[in-house]
């Protein structure tokens, strides 16, 4: 399918959230996809991946995670220098304002000729983290979450009783919950705990855990693995298609 790129300001609370906005070519209504990025923004692996995703029939909506914290078309390199920023700005940013931000960009959804009406989320690192966490809102219907950082610590959101994982009741959808066994940022034993911790809840989800490093979808560097990322875009495309048409 061929799809078009444009880029919205959508206000928040915290300030103007540039959103670039990926969308099937042909005029009809679509399900909405909000992608959550990995701590450095949209690089040209997390565009290519919103492309991919839109090309299937969905509108995707990559937002600037921290931009409250950066001028407005930030891209953080993947350096030593782009992770020390963006680390800096993950544990900066105050947790309400990740839900206002998925509230404003649901509330713009709503008034697009384009939306049939169905929110899903996903993301990769940082932004998998951040798709559980739109999760938490109730119009989520579905949400597919990529070696997702930070959900065994109490790192991210930075304050107490509004973890994401002490919020799980809040979850209505459905969840995707993929993992890569050689992920050394979230280990065997962390992964154990976030399963169970699911498995304690009524909560419709499916746990994927492959043979790959952490960043296995990201179309460059040495991590990346062509053949696993195409089976899970596979598998996400899969719900999206069961919850969101």
């Amino acid at each position: 399918m061929l799809i078009q790129s444009e880029f919205v300001d959508i206000g928040t609370p915290t300030g103007d959230m540039r959103t670039y906005v990926h969308r099937p070519l042909e005029a009809s209504q679509y399900p909405t996809i909000l992608f959550y990025s990995e701590i450095f923004q949209q690089t040209g692996p997390i565009e290519r991946a919103a492309k991919i995703m839109a090309s299937h029939g969905y509108v995707v909506l990559v937002p600037e995670v921290f931009h409250e914290l950066n001028p407005i078309g930030t891209v953080l390199n993947y350096d030593d220098a782009g992770r020390e920023k963006g680390n800096a700005d993950k544990a900066a940013k105050d947790v309400e304002g990740y839900d206002s931000d998925n509230q404003a960009m649901i509330d713009w959804v709503k008034k697009q000729s384009w939306s049939n009406g169905h929110i899903g989320a996903m993301g990769f690192c940082i932004g998998g983290h951040l798709a559980f966490r739109a999760a938490l809102n109730p119009e989520v219907k579905a949400t597919a979450c990529f070696y997702a950082t930070d959900l065994h610590t109490n790192t991210i959101p930075n304050k107490p009783g509004q973890h994401s994982m002490e919020r799980l009741d809040d979850i209505k959808g459905e969840l995707l919950m993929i993992w890569g066994k050689q992920d050394t940022h979230i280990p065997t034993s962390n992964r154990v705990e976030i399963h169970n911790q699911l498995l304690k809840t009524d909560i419709v989800f499916s746990w994927h855990e492959f043979n790959a490093q952490h960043a296995f979808m990201r179309d460059e560097g040495e991590r990346y693995d062509p053949e696993l990322a195409a089976l899970c875009y596979q598998i996400t495309l899969r719900m999206f298609s069961r919850t969101l048409y």
